[in-house]
C-alpha cells in the first residue's frame, strides 16, 4: 500500500452539545485497512454543531448551529495539527438550521432552517469566511397536523450540474427547485415537486450517473424517486419505497440516505426501527428492498462512507456512538463490524 493508503483518515463528527456531555465537533482517526476508529479530540465550533459540510479544497469546515436563532459557523482546518480555528459566523436568517452544504465552486454555502421554513444562499470569501445571507421563504403545509402545521425546510443541495439547488421541506410536503445565481449571490425559484401528501420529506440525493433523485420521506417511512430535468430543472415522481421489513409497524423515521458511486446500492437510515435500509438500483433505477441491517444503537441520524468505499459508518444519536458496518463493493452489502467509538450525541459524519 502507498503511504495515503495507509495514513488513518480524518472523520468530523457534529453533534448535540445542549442538555448532553458534548463538546463541539469531534476529531476522530480512522484507519482505512481495519476501519478502527480512534478519537482524538474536541473543538468549539458553537452550539449545538449538528451539521456538517466541507469547502471543496477541504481547508474549511462548516457546521450549522442549531439554535432558535440560527447561526452558521466558519472553521479554517489546522493541517497536521488536528484543529479547527473559527473563522467567523452569520446567521442562517431561520430557526434551528439543521443542513448545510456548499456549491462545486466553492463559493455559496447553502443551507435549510427548520423552524424558518426557508433556505439561504450564503456567499463565501476567498479565505473562507461567510458573508451575509440570502434568504428565500418557504409556503405550504401538510396533513400532519403535529409535524406539517407549516413549512420546515429539512435539506438543500446543488444539483451535480451546479446550476440548480434543490431542497426538501418536510412541513410543506414539497421539493423545490431553485436556480443557484452564485454571482447574484441569490436562490432564484424554478419550480417545485409535490410529494405525497404527509410524506414529510427529508434529506435528498442525486444518482451518480442516470437522471434521477432520490428522497428521504421522515413521516411515512419511505424513499421516493424523481426524474430530474436538469436543463429545466424540473422533477418528476416516479416511484415510492418503503424503507422497512414487511409487517414491522413499530415508530420510524427515516433520517439520512446515500448512493454508492457506482449507483447500484442506495442506504436509508431508520430512526426507531434502528437501522439501515440497502436497497438494490437496478440499471434504470428501480429500487428494491435487499436487508435492513441494526446499527447496534439507538436513533441513527447522518452515516457516511469513507473515502475509499469500504466501511460505512453510522452516528447513533441517541446511545452516544459511531458504528462501522463493511460494505461488499460488489453487492453493496452490509456486514457489522466490531469497530465503535463513543462519541456524545453524534448527528453527523464527514471525512475530511
Amino acid at each position: 500500500m502507498t503511504e495515503s493508503q495507509t495514513d488513518p483518515d480524518l472523520l468530523y463528527v457534529g453533534t448535540y452539545t445542549e442538555g448532553t456531555k458534548s463538546e463541539g465537533v469531534y476529531l476522530v482517526r480512522m484507519d482505512r485497512r481495519s476501519g478502527e476508529l480512534r478519537r482524538i479530540g474536541a473543538v468549539n465550533a458553537g452550539a449545538n454543531p449538528s451539521f456538517l459540510a466541507l469547502h471543496p479544497n477541504r481547508r474549511v469546515l462548516y457546521a450549522v448551529n442549531e439554535l432558535d436563532k440560527g447561526v452558521v459557523s466558519a472553521c479554517a482546518i489546522q493541517k497536521g495539527i488536528d484543529a479547527l480555528t473559527r473563522l467567523n459566523e452569520q446567521p442562517s436568517e431561520g430557526g434551528a438550521p439543521c443542513y448545510v452544504s456548499v456549491d462545486k465552486s466553492g463559493r455559496a454555502l447553502l443551507v435549510a432552517n427548520y423552524t424558518g421554513g426557508n433556505v439561504a444562499l450564503l456567499p463565501i470569501a476567498a479565505n473562507g469566511s461567510l458573508a451575509p445571507a440570502h434568504m428565500v421563504q418557504h409556503t405550504g403545509k401538510g396533513p400532519n397536523a403535529k409535524r406539517q402545521e407549516a413549512p420546515h425546510a429539512h435539506c438543500i443541495i446543488p444539483d451535480p450540474s451546479n446550476r440548480f439547488a434543490l431542497a426538501a421541506d418536510l412541513g410543506a410536503d414539497r421539493v423545490f427547485v431553485y436556480g443557484l445565481d452564485i454571482d447574484g449571490k441569490a436562490l432564484r425559484p424554478v419550480g417545485e415537486a409535490v410529494m405525497r401528501p404527509g410524506a414529510g420529506s427529508r434529506h435528498i440525493v442525486f444518482h451518480p450517473t442516470l437522471p434521477l433523485v432520490f428522497v428521504a420521506n421522515e413521516l411515512d417511512s419511505t424513499v421516493a424517486t424523481l426524474r430530474f430535468d436538469s436543463t429545466r430543472g424540473a422533477l418528476s415522481p416516479l416511484d415510492t419505497r418503503s424503507t422497512l421489513p414487511v409487517g414491522w409497524t413499530g415508530t420510524n423515521y427515516p433520517a439520512d440516505i446515500h448512493v454508492a458511486s457506482n449507483g447500484r446500492t442506495l442506504y436509508v437510515s431508520n430512526r426507531g426501527h434502528n437501522s439501515i435500509a440497502v436497497f438494490s438500483v437496478a440499471r434504470e433505477g428501480a429500487l428494491a428492498l435487499e436487508e435492513v441491517m441494526s446499527t447496534e444503537g439507538d436513533w441513527p441520524r447522518n452515516f457516511s462512507f469513507d473515502p475509499s468505499g469500504r466501511w460505512l459508518l453510522v452516528a447513533n444519536q441517541r446511545s452516544d456512538s459511531v458504528i462501522v458496518f463493511e460494505r461488499d463493493p460488489d453487492s453493496g452489502g452490509l456486514t457489522l463490524t466490531k469497530q465503535r467509538i463513543e462519541v456524545p450525541s453524534p448527528v453527523c459524519l464527514r471525512f475530511a
